[in-house]
């Protein structure tokens, strides 16, 4: 069973779902996950064997002026999965965030780093793991970052749009975090389902490192070199304080992944090669 499947990383396990496994895939129309009834019911009457909860409340910035809401949906939700699984005797892989961390470490924050969020959005979903992890021990909670897709509303499309509209655009520079192609998580979730030996907290981003204005430099590079953009822009570096938002990010949000290499028995790819993938994917979508 999968929540929040009409989201990005929704969308990806469903469409990389393994030969075989027979999914089931519930959008917040069909299951509202902070409805603890609805969700015990649904459990009761679908009786999966594992749940992966991709659905979450994402907008960072609206956080903070709703943030019942971000907490509705990111830690009553998971909270109300993890006991329906541990009545029902499902597994839960939980995904969370690299904004559980105040990003002021200067190297790869470990899984068992303790979390500091800095804001509505990364509170709710620290929330939401310890409420995961009170119900039910055995959970696997998978964080990670910059999450984009073909699919939704994501950084990269914001740009390519942006790009095709303006001559000039200004990108934040000192943000550092690693892209995580939805496509790539979707497949590191699979393969957590394959092994059910896991449980507590791992990290999954794509390898390597960037700034949003490199991530942004990157995009229209590729974008240009596979037609999706006919010109390219001027992309300018600004400071975070050039660009003020209502919540404030994490200035480092870099994952430590080496446990997740060794126990899932899979590397990650870096960052660049899984944004050229998809670009690419995207140009096949277009063109169909």
């Amino acid at each position: 069973m999968i929540t929040g499947a009409s989201g990005q990383l929704g969308q990806e396990l469903l469409a990389t779902a393994p030969a075989g496994v027979q999914c089931v895939g519930l959008t917040r129309a069909a299951l509202d996950i902070a409805d603890s009834t609805a969700v015990q019911r649904c459990l009761q009457q679908e009786q999966p064997q594992v749940v992966i909860n991709a659905a979450a409340y994402t907008a960072v910035d609206q956080a903070e002026s709703s943030a019942g809401a971000a907490q509705r949906a990111n830690a009553a939700g998971p909270g109300n999965l993890a006991v329906a699984c541990a009545e029902t005797g499902a597994r839960l892989i939980h995904i969370s965030t690299d904004f559980v961390f105040d990003g002021s470490a200067d190297c790869p924050y470990c899984p068992d780093t303790t979390p500091s969020p800095l804001g509505e959005y990364g509170r709710s979903k620290l929330a939401g793991e310890r409420a995961v992890q009170a119900a039910l021990p055995d959970a696997l909670i998978i964080r990670t970052g910059w999450v984009y897709s073909a699919y939704g509303a994501n950084f990269v499309k914001t740009m390519l749009r942006l790009m095709a509209e303006r001559e000039e655009l200004g990108v934040v520079a000192d943000q550092l975090g690693t892209p995580t192609w939805a496509h790539g998580l979707a497949q590191l979730c699979w393969i957590a389902v394959s092994m059910p030996q896991l449980s507590g907290v791992y990290h999954w981003s794509d390898s390597g490192c960037c700034s949003w204005y490199d991530f942004a430099v990157a995009i229209q590079e590729d974008a240009v070199a596979l037609g999706l953009l006919e010109e390219p822009a001027t992309v300018r570096p600004i400071t975070t304080a050039e660009y003020p938002t209502p919540a404030q990010r994490p200035a480092y949000s870099v994952l430590e992944k080496s446990d997740t290499w060794r126990d899932f028995q899979h590397e990650g790819v870096d960052w660049r090669d899984q944004l050229r993938a998809m670009l690419a994917q995207l140009r096949e979508m277009q063109d169909a």
